[in-house]
């Protein structure tokens, strides 16, 4: 008897180890091959760096990252009201604090309640307007504009009441007179994706009107992600540009039609950081790849950045890179020709998660650093440094970036400026001139030199 039993325990051990296998085998062709080319998760967001236990190094010897501030809770943008002034925010508390002299104020300006059920929604960007008002002064004799992107809640944990951009008054330490803006997507079109790729980032441009981006909101599948036969322009993988007031800006980039005239750029699958050239006003982004072509990008008016077709140089093949493309306007929307793709300007084969990025525009650091781009990212902890062209159209690599490609982490090194960062969420440059650096653990770093 014993025997037998023995042998129905062993046969049964085989046969629940083959139905563990076969549902494995299952799950992963569900994922790679029945799946729709565009169901991508946020690949570089779940692969966070660690921040270095010694803190972050520089790789110029005469500068240095020193700590502003420690002990926020998973913040992802800042923005100066003046010199020791920062307005951050709290990615999944809702809550909009200001850092002064190196103190937070007891209160949030304004808490709003974020849904945070997929890990890319949240409060995720900030921008600051002053209206007949000088630096630093929210006495309410000038307006202080302060625009928020951020992901509205519902009773529904996995449901969301869309991504808004809403633009607030800032009076006696108060976020107030909300204006709903814009109000986008925040949903995925399937209810068993993750609802990812929201975007977020907010700019005041050298026109004086506000842009953000959003990326494609859980593998949406239409005009904007240059799907010929989808759904016209959604207010998905794009880059959009209003007024301070909400209203489209003319001339229309894409055509007229609502929310087309909204469109500044398309085809983007998401992004985390943009900045305008000080020197030109042309427009940067960075944009995050599935497994690989992670990219930096000079947008134009009417840039189609190619998803869901093209990703770095490579043909889209679901979560595998497929060959290079040799004609890339081909399969592309153009929008009866409004639409201009454009190669970016650097692609990293290995994904490191591009981040924010963010020009110096101050000789702080000397002249060899000033209107150069800085740029962060998820997944290694790197902060890295493109200098531009002589007519500043692209970036001026030599050695193994010479073909605007990194194949490997290892041809990095010669744009790698500083490492140990761990995640950085955002960068911008302080009334003292110098680079400040946001990271997801909750810190605020200076760069300066040794000697200030």
């Amino acid at each position: 008897m014993r025997t037998s039993f023995s042998k129905i325990s062993m046969q049964s051990s085989k046969l629940f180890s083959c139905l563990f296998i076969i549902i494995i085998i299952i799950a992963f062709l569900y994922s790679t091959m029945l799946l729709s080319p565009t169901y991508f998760y946020a690949n570089a967001a779940y692969t966070k760096a660690v921040p270095a236990a010694a803190g972050p190094a520089i790789n110029d010897p005469n500068l240095k990252a020193e700590v502003v501030f420690k002990g926020l809770k998973i913040p992802t943008s800042m923005a100066f009201l003046g010199l020791n002034d920062i307005l951050v925010l709290e990615k999944n508390s809702g809550n909009v604090l200001r850092i002064v002299d190196g103190r937070v104020l007891e209160k949030p300006l304004l808490h709003v309640n974020v849904a945070t059920q997929f890990l890319e929604w949240g409060l995720l960007g900030i921008a600051i307007s002053r209206q007949g008002n000088s630096a630093g002064d929210d006495s309410g004799q000038g307006h202080t504009y302060v625009f928020l992107y951020y992901t509205k809640s519902t009773a529904n944990p996995r449901v969301s009441a869309g991504n808004h951009l809403f633009r607030y008054e800032l009076v006696n330490d108060q976020l107030v007179n909300p204006v709903d803006l814009l109000n986008l997507p925040s949903n995925a079109p399937d209810p068993i994706v993750e609802s990812n790729h929201n975007g977020g980032k907010v700019l005041i441009g050298p026109d004086n009107n506000v842009y953000t981006v959003i990326g494609d909101v859980g593998s949406h599948d239409g005009q904007a992600q240059n799907n010929k036969i989808g759904k016209k322009l959604d207010g998905t993988s794009g880059i959009l540009r209003i007024t301070k007031d909400g209203q489209p800006v003319a001339p229309d980039p894409l055509g007229q039609e609502d929310p087309t005239r909204v469109y500044y750029a398309y085809g983007i699958r998401n992004s985390f950081g943009m900045d305008f050239d000080p020197v030109t006003g042309n427009l940067w982004e960075t944009e995050n790849g599935p497994t690989y072509g992670d990219e930096i990008n000079l947008v134009k008016p009417g840039f189609n950045s190619g998803w869901n077709q093209i990703m770095g140089v490579w043909q889209t093949n679901g979560p595998l890179q497929g060959p290079v493309v040799e004609n890339p306007a081909k399969d592309l929307i153009n929008f009866g020709g409004k639409g201009i793709y454009r190669a970016p300007e650097f692609v990293w084969n290995q994904t490191v998660g591009p981040s924010a990025l963010k020009f110096l525009n101050s000789a702080k650091f000397g002249k060899q650093y000033e209107n150069t781009i800085f740029v962060g990212d998820v997944n290694t902890g790197n902060l890295y440094n493109f200098k531009l062209n002589e007519d500043r159209t692209g970036l001026s690599l030599s050695g193994p970036l010479e073909g605007k490609v990194a194949n490997s982490l290892d041809d990095l090194k010669p744009v790698i400026f500083g490492h140990g960062f761990g995640t950085i969420t955002d960068i911008e440059v302080g009334p003292d001139g110098f680079l400040y650096v946001l990271t997801f653990d909750g810190t605020i770093y200076r760069i300066a030199p040794i000697t200030s």
